[in-house]
């Protein structure tokens, strides 16, 4: 059986992956307990967490639905090896290409 490579806890300021969405959620994967081609709808991330409903800097510990995280953010760091896992998470490119498109679209050029 092969080894989980996220499989040992780290720290907040180390995340294997960092995940945000444009609400102001965060979320640090500290660890996961399955292999990713092993994960299903129940599967769970160690995760350090934060929401606009937090102070400033402040995380909480704890676990969270895979799928969860990845339907509702998209992801903006990772670890070598971890979109070898989660190839379909990709980074926000596309999504910065579109703000940066939307930006020149509402300006006037003289």
């Amino acid at each position: 059986m092969p080894k989980n490579p996220f499989g040992k806890s780290r720290t907040k300021e180390k995340p294997y992956a960092i995940y945000k969405n444009d609400n102001g959620w965060e979320w640090r994967i500290l660890k996961t307990y399955k292999l990713a081609k092993n994960e299903d709808n129940y599967s769970r991330w160690f995760v350090a967490a934060t929401s606009p409903y937090m102070d400033d800097g402040q995380f909480e510990l704890g676990d969270d639905y895979a799928v969860n995280i990845r339907q509702s953010g998209y992801l903006v760091q990772a670890d070598d090896g971890w979109l070898d896992a989660y190839p379909s998470d990709g980074y926000k490119t596309v999504r910065a290409e579109d703000e940066i498109n939307n930006l020149f679209a509402s300006s006037v050029l003289f």
